[in-house]
């Protein structure tokens, strides 16, 4: 088959997408929302005064959650201490998600690793759960040193709201 310049021009040059206006402003508005907007954080940063601190629970059943929980929670506590330097802030991981974050994990997880490493060095210290480790055979000798193993994951949330801490909740459906 013989193309000629016209059929050529016609077919891949130019070719026209329609697109409605609803869909460009709906894009727009995309765009201009904050990345990975939480009502509660948005409240917390819309606020005079910061809490007192605040404790992020992660509850998922999927060991690979920490994948796309954990840069979405960088982002968050990025904007916080952007907002309030000297916020206190505390994650606790007890849903299968804290799984990956076993030392024999550290290769085939090692971003996960290397971002709650970096947490914890930056001051904010990552408990995941003993109770719901044990229920799986997992001891705290299991995790590495940077992962706090409390004694239960939701007793370690209440401690930190019985100092002030406001809980919010990181899951895969924000």
């Amino acid at each position: 088959m013989r193309f000629t310049r016209q059929v050529t021009c016609a077919s891949a040059c130019s070719p026209r997408l329609k697109v409605s206006r609803a869909t460009v402003w709906l894009l727009a508005l995309l765009v201009a929302l904050p990345v990975f907007a939480n009502p509660q954080v948005e409240e917390l940063l819309a606020a005079d005064t910061p809490p007192d601190g605040i404790v992020f629970e992660i509850v998922e059943g999927d060991e690979e959650a920490l994948a796309t929980l954990l840069p979405r929670l960088n982002e968050i506590i990025e904007r916080l201490r952007d907002r309030f330097p000297d916020i206190d802030l505390a994650i606790v991981s007890h849903g299968g998600e804290q799984f990956a974050l076993q030392h024999k994990y550290r290769h085939e997880y090692a971003p996960i690793h290397t971002e709650v490493k970096s947490l914890v060095d930056d001051s904010v210290p990552v408990h995941v759960c003993g109770t719901h480790a044990g229920w799986y055979g997992v001891t705290p000798e299991d995790f590495p040193g940077y992962v706090d193993v409390s004694p239960s994951g939701p007793a370690q949330i209440r401690q930190y709201e019985a100092l002030g801490f406001t809980k919010i909740i990181i899951s895969g459906n924000d």
